[in-house]
């Protein structure tokens, strides 16, 4: 199952944006936080409970240069997955959206696709607008 989130513009560096998401401690800026709980982070590494008691842990995965940063799913997640965060710069802006990869069943898919396409697409506009 793939999904990408909205494609949004801010205007920074994808140098500075790159930065800021490396480290995974800034990834609860970006998370909506009437929706997780039990955020526990460190610099390459970070996991949290959403509505509905499900563990995600996400772990940095490499850089391809400042226009892609790469995070997986760590153990405690139900399913494996890989994020794609890809950053382009055009003239004085810079365009980015999330890219979802996961392996997961039919079943599964029916109940974790909308909330994940709307969590992805929270956290492009909460990046956004912190850059605004």
């Amino acid at each position: 199952m793939t999904i990408d989130s909205d494609k949004v513009n801010v205007t920074t560096t994808p140098e500075i944006i790159i930065n800021f998401l490396k480290d995974a401690n800034n990834l609860i800026h970006l998370l909506p936080q009437d929706n997780i709980s039990d955020f526990k982070s460190s610099e390459q590494e970070c996991s949290f409970k959403v509505q509905g008691g499900i563990t995600i842990s996400l772990i940095e995965d490499g850089t391809e240069g400042v226009e892609k940063l790469f995070l997986k799913s760590g153990e405690k997640s139900p399913f494996p997955f890989r994020l794609t965060i890809n950053i382009n710069q055009k003239e004085e802006i810079t365009e980015g959206y999330i890219h979802f990869d996961g392996e997961v069943n039919m079943f599964l898919k029916m109940m974790v696709e909308k909330p994940l396409t709307n969590l992805f697409n929270y956290m492009s506009n909460k990046l956004m607008e912190k850059y605004a």
